[in-house]
């Protein structure tokens, strides 16, 4: 009887495979055609001869020991960071199970059963247990291998996802804590404002109170006062927001230690800011990576939903031993087993199965649409950056000859005021240009550090792990860790 099983069971398993060679192809179809209208240079003049700065870690592109130490807590403890790694994880879980699929799923039964014939009319219990194939499906069509391939492409845009978030991150908190910075700058730039607005008030106030002068220089120079000390205020609630926001970011309280103590003048250990190759930027950027495997995703669904128009066959099988006895179900227990196919063949379903191909084929253009449109974002931010990077020096150079020009105004202004020479509004028009002009430059400085850190974000820089892109080996080492 096992001869007899066995010989049957390699027949089938022969006519499976002959009929599998014949009748196996790719439901995909063709992959759609890309025009994304990809430049060959980024509209703003950058040096491409050497590598992009998107291929250095932040620790050798960030010069801030300190800035570093932010910078890695923000990784351990971001929880959005956090959420897009438990989604990997979901994700690699998720293509584990569609992997399964391919495979029979072998399970035990035992049972046991009362009963009554007419043959026999004495009641008598029998007894059995065996091993069992329920409802295997031979992939003639690749249903299950496209099924397979469509969850591997997801971990893959998962984790490209999980990258990407890493990328912003790193910039967030670069940013925030120049932030910090800075706005300590203004905060000092207001005090000291503060405190010449408050000798003037207290010189006008003298020269009203002897008869020189009216009443109106007083109030002129109280309103400068009074708004010098609103913008004081404003400062303090705008540098304890962004230790705020930092600690949000960092996923827990900054030591002040790790804090910058004076104004940030070098954020990075580069002196040229290389944007590299634009073609470099399609593998560098892990959002465009992450619509990439989106779009492989939606075309391996298309093969799986075609694969359903055609009859699917699932084999089940069984071997056991059933006996009257319990004690003697596996010495005089007779050996029992069976084998045999199952077929779902679509006859009439109202297009049903023909119209989730249709659907299967629209998400596959949406996807194809949010990859051109990642890409066409990607480079129109690069060309922004690099745009701002190209006239900084110059807004600077101008910034500088501008707070000079109304410093020297301003004390010429009060000196002349001194000497009865001007009225005091002149003077107040001279401090208000100059304090503007401060604080114009302070911005353009902090402009300048903020698109260094945005071309290195905006690049694809700060990737610890890159994703794997070696798709053609799907079963080794491109594959999610089992």
């Amino acid at each position: 009887m096992t001869q007899i099983m066995t010989l049957a069971g390699r027949g089938l398993a022969l006519s499976v495979l002959a009929l599998s060679l014949a009748a196996c192809q790719s439901m995909r179809g063709t992959e759609p055609t890309v025009q994304a209208n990809i430049p060959d240079a980024y509209t703003a003049a950058s040096q491409a001869s050497t590598a992009s700065i998107a291929a250095q870690g932040y620790q050798d592109f960030f010069a801030d020991e300190r800035l570093k130490q932010v910078i890695a807590l923000a990784l351990g403890n971001n929880r959005d960071l956090r959420t897009a790694a438990l989604n990997v994880e979901k994700v690699q879980q998720q293509y584990q199970i569609t992997r399964n699929n391919q495979l029979p799923t072998v399970g035990a039964n035992a049972g046991v059963v009362r009963q009554e014939t007419l043959t026999v009319p004495s009641p008598y219990t029998t007894y059995n247990v065996g091993l069992g194939v329920t409802a295997f499906e031979l992939d003639l069509w690749g249903r299950v291998s496209s099924l397979k391939d469509a969850a591997l492409d997801n971990y893959f845009a998962t984790q490209s996802a999980r990258d990407a978030t890493q990328v912003a991150l790193i910039g967030q908190v670069a940013q925030a804590w120049t932030a910090i910075s800075f706005a300590e700058q203004s905060l000092k730039l207001a005090e000291q404002t503060l405190k010449a607005q408050q000798e003037s008030y207290n010189l006008n106030k003298r020269r009203f109170d002897v008869g020189i002068d009216s009443e109106v220089p007083v109030r002129q120079a109280q309103i400068s006062v009074e708004t010098a000390r609103n913008d004081v205020a404003n400062y303090k609630t705008q540098i304890q927001q962004t230790k705020n926001a930092l600690n949000l970011l960092a996923g827990q309280t900054i030591a002040d230690n790790l804090l910058p103590e004076t104004r940030v003048v070098k954020i990075t250990n580069n002196n040229v800011l290389n944007a590299g190759l634009p073609s470099e930027l399609l593998n560098n950027r892990p959002d465009i990576k992450s619509a990439e495997y989106q779009l492989r995703a939606a075309g391996a669904n298309i093969g799986a939903a075609k694969a359903r128009l055609f009859p699917t066959i699932s084999l089940s099988g069984s071997a056991g031993y059933a006996s009257t006895d319990l004690s003697d179900l596996f010495k005089s227990g007779a050996f029992i087993w069976s084998v045999g196919p199952s077929l779902d063949l679509p006859i009439f379903d109202y297009g049903t199965r023909r119209a989730n191909v249709k659907i299967s084929e629209v998400d596959q253009q949406i996807a194809l649409s949010d990859y051109e449109k990642s890409i066409q974002t990607a480079f129109r931010e690069v060309n922004d950056v690099l745009a701002t990077r190209a006239n900084i020096d110059d807004r600077i150079a101008a910034q500088r000859r501008l707070v000079e020009a109304t410093n020297i105004t301003y004390r010429l202004s009060e000196a002349r005021f001194r000497a009865g020479i001007d009225g005091y509004l002149t003077v107040l028009d001279a401090q208000r240009n100059s304090y503007t002009a401060e604080q114009g430059l302070l911005a353009l400085q902090q402009a300048n550090i903020n698109s260094q850190i945005e071309l290195y974000k905006t690049l694809g820089g700060g990737i610890t792990a890159q994703t794997p892109t070696d798709t053609d080996s799907r079963d080794t080492a491109s594959t999610p860790a089992q």
